[in-house]
């Protein structure tokens, strides 16, 4: 699997090797890591790779973990990615998180547009993500990436982002 690549990042796809060195909270090979790098949701989110690669499911890439990665210097600031294959309707549901020193700075919505875009092109027709009614920037990197409010309960608010055939629509 290749990396995902825009103007200022790399989505590299988790591996077996990334994941044990997440959980271990040490870098693996050439890997570099921001301060705050891995938060506890990226070593969650490893543990979670690490089952899934090990369960009956095998690797789930593409639609598994990546590593969001500034160009500039190589360093892991958090991570995105796919809860999973496509379910039989063509739709997914995604998460990210980035540390708090790369926050504020627009990498979020640069890296779930570049994996929305990716979805697409993988045939996906609609993408799924939620967050807490506090989290404000959360909701402003989902609808600047192109996502829109469909519903909310109690707890979250959720968005979503469907399309045809047509390449403008993201």
């Amino acid at each position: 699997m290749e990396c995902l690549v825009t103007p200022r990042l790399v989505l590299h796809p988790m591996s077996v090797e990334d994941a044990l060195a997440l959980v271990a909270e040490e870098p693996g090979g050439n890997a570099g890591w921001a301060p705050g790098y891995p938060t506890e949701a990226d070593t969650a989110g490893a543990r979670r790779y690490l089952e899934t690669c090990e369960g009956t499911g095998g690797d789930p890439q593409p639609f598994g973990a990546y590593e969001i990665r500034r160009r500039e210097d190589g360093r892991a600031i958090g991570g995105l990615g796919f809860h999973g294959a496509p379910d039989l309707d063509g739709t997914v549901t995604i998460g990210y998180g980035l540390v708090p020193s790369a926050q504020g700075h627009g990498y979020a919505t640069e890296a779930l547009r570049a994996l929305l875009l990716f979805a697409r092109d993988q045939g996906v027709t609609r993408v799924k993500g939620d967050t807490a009614h506090d989290n404000i920037a959360s909701q402003r990197v989902m609808t600047a990436a192109g996502m829109s409010l469909v519903a909310q309960d109690a707890w979250l608010k959720y968005y979503a982002v469907e399309w045809a055939d047509d390449p403008d629509d993201l």
